[in-house]
């Protein structure tokens, strides 16, 4: 399993925190997000999904990712 925290911009509230972590729990993976930092931390199996998958689910749901 692999690790990684990535910038979001555009997170303000808590619909923002579940539309982001719904997106990259979609794909298999589990996000975590930091709203405060404007920050997902998330863990994922490189076999079964890439990271610009994650990156364009987050940025599917009208976030910027960093």
């Amino acid at each position: 399993m692999a690790n990684i925290v990535l910038k979001v911009e555009g997170m303000t509230c808590g619909h923002c925190v579940s539309s982001v972590e719904k997106a990259v729990g979609g794909l298999g993976a589990s996000g975590q997000v930091n709203l405060a930092e404007k920050k997902v931390t998330v863990e994922y199996d490189e076999s079964k999904v890439s990271l610009d998958a994650i990156k364009a689910a987050i940025e599917d749901q009208g976030y910027d990712v960093g």
